[in-house]
C-alpha cells in the first residue's frame, strides 16, 4: 500500500490498541512513521512504493535491488527503532501517562463481528509481493528493449523505453492483481460499505493529494533558487560516491519535504555523475539504487513534509505532541544508510 493509505487504514487499529493498553495516543503517529515511512517505503526489497521505483528509470535497476544490503538496512532500522519507542512507551508508564481524553479524530469504537481467516485476509498483500517480481522478469521479455504505441491512426507511434518503465509496470500490474483478489474474496462486505468508503476514500486522498502536491511544489520552487544551485554544487564536491549520493539526495529530500521530490531533483541532475563515479569505483548499480532509494526516506520527514502533516491531521495531533517521535525515527532512519553503506564496504555484500 501507499504509505498514505496505510495512515489512513492502521490509525483506527493503533487508536484500539494504544486505548486497551492505556498507552499515550500522542506515540501513534512515531509508531506509525517507523512502520509506513521507513522500512517498507524504501528498505524492503521488492516494496513497490514510488520510493523504491524512481531509482529504476535512473540505474536500470528493478525494485529488488541490492537484496541483502535491503534486509539488512530493515533489521537495522526495526530494531533501533523499536528499542527508541519501547523506551518511549515506558518513560509514559513511569510517569503514569495514559492514553488520555478529549482528543479529536477518535475512531468508532471497534465492533465485534466474525473476521475472516488471516492467511486469506493477508493474501492479497503476498500476491502483491510475488507477481511484482514476476512482473518484473516477465515484462521486459514480453515487450522487448522498446515498445511502440500509436495514439491514432497514422500518428507517429511513441516509442517507450521498456528497461525505464517495467518496474512501474510491474507494480502497478500487481498493485491491479491485489485489488481484484480483495473484491473477489470480500465482495459482501466491500459492496455493503462502498457508499460510505468511497466517501471517506476520496476525503482522504484529496488531504493527502493536496498536502503532498502544495509540498512538491514548493520543492520545485526552492529547486528553481539560485541558492539550490549553490546547495548542489557543494554536495556534488563530496569524494565518495555513495556517500554523496545519499547526502544528496537526502539533502534535496529534506529541503523539498518530499522523498519522492528530493530523490527526482537529485537524480535527474546527478544520476549520471552517481553513474560514471561509481563505475570507476567498481560499484554495482544495485547498490546505487539502495542508497538513493533509503537516502530518500531519511530527511524528508522534517515538519513541513506532507506525509507528515497527513498522519498528524488524521491521528488528530499536533507537531508539538507527536513530532519529536517522528523526528527520531527519521534521524534512525538516516543513520540507517550511512550503515548500509559502511556494511557493502566492508563486506562488499549486495
Amino acid at each position: 500500500m501507499s504509505l498514505f493509505v496505510v495512515v489512513f487504514a492502521v490509525y483506527p487499529f493503533a487508536a484500539e490498541m494504544f486505548r486497551q493498553g492505556d498507552i499515550p495516543k500522542r506515540l501513534i503517529p512515531g509508531v506509525i512513521a517507523l512502520g509506513a515511512f521507513t522500512v517498507t517505503m524504501d528498505a524492503l526489497p521488492g516494496t513497490p512504493q514510488i520510493q523504491n521505483i524512481i531509482p529504476t528509470t535512473f540505474f536500470k535497476t528493478d525494485a529488488y535491488a541490492a537484496p541483502w544490503l535491503g534486509l539488512i538496512g530493515s533489521v537495522f532500522i526495526l530494531a533501533m527503532g523499536l528499542l527508541y519507542l519501547e523506551w518511549r512507551v515506558r518513560s509514559a508508564i513511569a510517569r503514569g501517562e495514559g492514553y488520555g481524553s478529549g482528543h479529536t479524530n477518535e475512531p468508532e469504537t471497534v465492533a465485534s463481528e466474525v473476521l475472516p481467516n488471516p492467511i486469506l485476509a493477508l493474501s492479497p498483500l503476498v500476491a502483491v509481493g510475488v507477481l511484482n517480481k514476476l512482473f518484473t522478469m516477465a515484462i521486459p521479455s514480453l515487450y522487448g528493449a522498446t515498445n511502440e504505441v500509436a495514439l491514432t491512426p497514422g500518428a507517429k507511434p511513441l516509442v517507450t523505453q521498456v528497461s525505464s518503465v517495467a518496474g512501474i509496470w510491474a507494480v502497478e500490474g500487481a498493485l491491479l492483481c491485489g485489488i481484484l483478489m480483495v473484491l473477489a474474496f470480500a465482495w459482501k462486505p466491500v459492496s455493503q460499505r462502498f457508499a460510505e468508503g468511497t466517501k471517506a476514500a476520496i476525503g482522504g486522498s484529496l488531504l493527502a493529494s493536496m498536502n503532498t502536491a502544495s509540498e512538491y511544489g514548493f520543492g520545485a520552487v526552492i529547486a528553481a533558487l539560485p541558492g539550490f544551485l549553490v546547495i548542489r554544487d557543494a554536495l556534488a564536491a563530496i569524494p565518495n560516491p555513495l556517500v554523496n549520493e545519499a547526502v544528496t539526495v537526502t539533502a534535496l529530500a529534506g529541503i523539498t519535504g518530499s522523498a519522492s521530490g528530493g530523490m527526482s531533483i537529485a537524480l535527474a541532475a546527478m544520476a549520471d555523475q552517481f553513474i560514471t563515479t561509481a563505475n570507476a569505483a567498481g560499484i554495482p548499480m544495485e547498490v546505487l539504487h539502495r542508497v538513493a532509494s533509503m537516502a530518500s526516506g531519511g530527511m524528508d520527514t522534517l515538519p513541513h513534509n506532507g506525509a507528515v502533516i497527513t498522519l498528524l491531521g488524521v491521528t488528530g495531533l499536533t507537531h508539538r505532541q507527536s513530532y519529536g517521535d517522528i523526528f527520531a525515527v527519521t534521524c534512525i532512519k538516516t543513520l540507517a544508510v550511512f550503515f548500509v553503506i559502511a556494511v557493502y564496504y566492508l563486506t562488499g555484500i549486495v
